[in-house]
């Protein structure tokens, strides 16, 4: 009968009536007298069960929460919710060790001063003693541990670090705009180099963040002496004056060279002309700001001119905030971009006089072991020579002899 040979449909949209077409929530009533056929079991729960799984599906679809910035103000940025958010954002299975850099400390001494930044570590990793580190590091101490990387790992790019002293001439030293950018670069240098797959288990690495003040002194004078790194530095120098004829460089190498030395001058060239336009706005704002009360005050002592000077400090104070958000952009977007850019070429362009400093080194090395081979292969050539010569004098002398010459 047709009400045997009914199958059940699939389960309803969740936006379709319950009496649509195709729908099995509400069943039809059959006609009299034809047998009913039983209802599927447990569909009740199966449904549901494909609903739950539904709804699943779409909260781990939506993104709207993990493509937040990171500096967005409906987020704090106390440095336990940076944790958190971090690892919210970044799945926590796959980010074994969170690094946060802030509150930094002014230090005054009779001899310099310094500024100081706290740099909290938290980690899951079985090479810790302990799953949290808290410590204070000043600049020098990111300087130590940029050098110890680079002699460790010669050929891998380490991220870069901010200048030591005044940035381009943009913000004086120990200002809270200095301050508060050196610490944002700092933060991001260090997590950068957890997230490198070989830097992040270098163990300089480790000792910066878990060693406190006194020990990470004492490590580095455990460091090269003086005349060690003496000797690495004319290395260095000799074999970037011979780097240009290095022998036996790779043709992608020399690619390489040439593509980062146009690059390089050429991103110089855009970061001086962007600092430029940068100066050349904030002088343009600052006399525009001492404009626009001049005209107000102005207005009274002229009458007659009260509504012009009106509409003229209006419209400078209209320039003052156009000004002062294109500035907020320079600064913001383009300029720290563009910088990054150019620390980075300079990186790039150390790493391949440091492959240049290998390939030169290992170039005489195989001279002087080919030279070596050489007369390895010669010696048995000499002694057989000289061995015959030997002979033969002595055959001479005893003929001599026995034939009674003198």
């Amino acid at each position: 009968m047709e009400a045997e040979s009914r199958v059940p449909g699939p389960p309803p949209l969740s936006g379709s009536p319950a009496g649509s077409e195709g729908g099995a929530a509400a069943p039809r009533p059959s006609a009299p007298g034809a047998a009913r056929a039983p209802p599927p079991p447990a569909a009740p729960e199966e449904l549901a069960f494909d609903d739950d799984e539904e709804d699943l599906e779409v909260f781990s679809k939506d993104t709207s929460l993990t493509e937040a910035n990171s500096f967005s103000p409906l987020i704090p940025t106390s440095p336990s919710s940076m944790i958190n958010q971090y690892k919210f954002e970044d799945e926590p299975e796959l980010r074994d060790l969170l690094i946060s850099v802030d509150d930094p400390e002014s230090h005054i001494t009779a001899i310099e001063t310094f500024v100081t930044y706290r740099v909290v570590t938290k980690t899951s990793r079985g090479e810790f003693d302990s799953s949290e580190y808290e410590v204070r590091r000043r600049y020098q101490d990111f300087l130590w541990l940029k050098s110890r990387l680079e002699e460790a790992h010669p050929t891998l790019i380490i991220p870069p670090l901010p200048e030591k002293f005044i940035m381009k001439g943009m913000v004086e030293r120990f200002s809270d705009e200095f301050i508060e950018t050196r610490r944002k670069a700092l933060h991001k240098f260090l997590n950068r180099i957890a997230e490198h797959p070989t830097l992040t288990f270098n163990e300089d690495f480790k000792i910066f963040l878990t060693a406190q003040a006194w020990e990470l002194s004492s490590h580095k004078k455990q460091g090269p002496g003086l005349f060690s790194r003496m000797g690495q530095t004319v290395r260095a120098v000799a074999s970037s004056v011979r780097g240009v004829g290095v022998k036996n460089r790779p043709h992608m190498f020399t690619d390489i060279n040439d593509y980062m030395e146009t690059f390089n001058q050429k991103i110089n060239l855009i970061d001086r002309i962007s600092q430029r336009i940068y100066k050349e706005e904030r002088g343009y704002y600052c006399e525009m700001k001492e404009y626009g009360p001049i005209h107000t005050l102005w207005c009274a002592s002229e009458e007659d001119l009260v509504d012009s000077l009106k509409g003229v400090a209006s419209c400078i104070d209209k320039c003052c905030k156009a000004t002062e958000n294109r500035m907020a952009g320079l600064s913001e977007n383009l300029l720290p971009v563009l910088h990054e850019y150019v620390l980075y070429s300079e990186i790039l362009t150390g790493v391949l006089k440091r492959r240049d400093q290998i390939q030169a080194e290992l170039d005489s090395k195989v001279d002087a072991l080919s030279n070596k081979k050489a007369e390895k292969d010669l010696d048995p050539c000499l002694n057989q020579c000289t061995g015959w010569t030997c002979k033969g004098a002595k055959l001479r002398l005893r003929w001599k002899r026995n034939s009674g010459i003198s």
